[in-house]
């Protein structure tokens, strides 16, 4: 095994035998902490913020993901409760405390919140919520952590290879990802980075040259080349260092500009993970390197050991196919947002909407206006005028809401209207189907308009 984790050369040694072979569990051990620590100070400043009451509290109503529609959030206080377990259990991530079980309580715990509202889907919940995951069955509790100082079951200074390059696909799907979706004509073209530049020029040194357009090309190309050598580029010894320069800085910047919470230092700190994996610890300090286990758990692989190999394998095959299912939608995935969510498609629209319901009552034939602000807070008005399936969903709660309360059976109708990337006001969705009548379905959705040319 060499000094970056990667299977050394052994001839009679299978590909499964090598990613068990054992690598030092220290970089995970960093990871671990680094990843509790960002994760209890993220929920602390939710609370803190106000942030738990505007968005999971006071809304009445919450846009739930299909086969979703059944998870809610706690009541009242108890959602403030959660916030404060989870980051309770955050801590004890990071303090390799009882880890398995407060790992998989985590998992629940913040899963349950991100399915709590599809309107506030972002990218790095997503991506919290994987790594919450893996970490139930990644071993980076094994080092540096109360279970190891208590000789916990399992405890030990070395990890599988397997379980430090499961992490590294982990963390390079998001910048690869990314990169590739950049490949558009619009942020080609320099949008949306345009419009979001040029509302930025008071930023300090080089917000003067912010409504340039060698600035907005220099930010759009060099974003997206970095996105997709930033990988190849950590894990090439010689490039490594000045790669990682490169990591720090892209997110910096993006933190400054964006302001798009602990994505930035989450990747910062993941981006570790390429270093070999001792790299934490002092060479010539005197510190003796961790023994290894026996040459028996890095050369025989057991039933459990392929079953695992299989239950991985199928993990990074969906987490690799699914940025590609917008394909089989027709139209374009920024206008439609159908195949957007969960596939790293990060900062490459920028939407401009205005909506409103008409609820007719074929009965009597009469037919008023909803004003969505009497059952939406302003940002699930804002996130839902430029989301289809978001729009669709209300519709049919509007309907759901009139046969509850007054047993009527309505039918409503969307005027909605959208600017994509800078482009002219358009129709989004055809003004003549009844939405409340039409099934949510993971299918295509045929009365959304076509996106207009530039």
């Amino acid at each position: 095994m060499d000094d970056d984790g990667r299977p050394g050369s052994a001839p009679r040694q299978s590909f499964a035998g090598r990613l068990f072979a054992p690598v030092d569990g220290a970089s995970l051990a960093v990871f671990r902490m680094a990843f509790g620590l960002l994760m209890a100070a993220d929920l602390c400043s939710y609370l803190a913020m106000g942030w738990v009451d505007d968005q999971f509290i006071r809304p009445a109503f919450h846009f739930t993901y299909p086969g979703f529609d059944w998870v809610r959030p706690f009541p009242g206080i108890w959602t403030k409760v959660e916030f404060a377990v989870l980051a309770g259990l955050a801590l004890m991530i990071a303090a390799g405390l009882f880890h398995r079980w407060a790992a998989i309580l985590f998992f629940l715990g913040f899963t349950h919140l991100f399915l709590v509202d599809a309107a506030e889907y972002l990218n790095h919940f997503y991506l919290i919520c994987l790594f919450a995951f893996l970490i139930i069955f990644v071993p980076v509790h094994r080092c540096w952590s109360m279970d190891a100082w208590r000789k916990a079951p399992g405890s030990s200074a070395t990890v599988p290879a397997w379980s430090l390059w499961l992490m590294r696909l982990q963390i390079g799907i998001p910048y690869f990802y990314g990169g590739l979706a950049k490949l558009n004509g619009d942020w080609l073209r320099g949008e949306p980075l345009r419009m979001w530049l040029a509302k930025r020029s008071d930023f300090p040194l080089i917000g003067r040259w912010f409504t340039e357009d060698w600035m907005v090309y220099f930010f759009s190309y060099s974003g997206l080349v970095l996105d997709l050598v930033f990988v190849p580029l950590l894990l090439w010894k010689r490039a490594r260092l000045w790669a990682f320069a490169g990591v720090i800085a892209f997110n910096l910047m993006n933190a400054a500009l964006f302001h798009i919470g602990v994505f930035p230092w989450m990747m910062i700190a993941a981006s570790l993970l390429f270093f070999p994996p001792d790299w934490p610890r002092l060479r010539g300090s005197g510190v003796p390197r961790e023994s290894k286990p026996p040459p028996l758990i890095g050369t025989a692989v057991g039933i459990p050991g392929k079953a695992a190999c299989l239950a991985g394998g199928i993990f990074l095959a969906w987490q690799l196919l699914m940025p590609f299912r917008h394909f089989l939608f027709p139209g374009d995935v920024a206008w439609t947002e159908e195949g957007h969510r969960f596939s790293w498609r990060m900062k490459l629209r920028d939407k401009q909407s205005e909506t409103s319901f008409e609820v007719t009552d074929p009965v009597l034939k009469e037919t008023w206006e909803i004003v969505p602000g009497d059952f939406l807070t302003p940002r699930q008005e804002t996130v839902m005028s430029g989301h289809p399936d978001l729009i669709h969903q209300f519709a049919i709660h509007i309907a759901r809401q009139y046969q509850r309360d007054y047993g009527m059976q309505v039918q409503v109708r969307v005027k909605a209207s959208s600017s994509l990337n800078g482009r002219k006001s358009a129709v989004l969705i055809d003004p003549a189907v009844d939405l409340a009548a039409e099934d949510r379905s993971f299918g295509a959705r045929p009365w959304i308009t076509p996106v207009p040319p530039r």
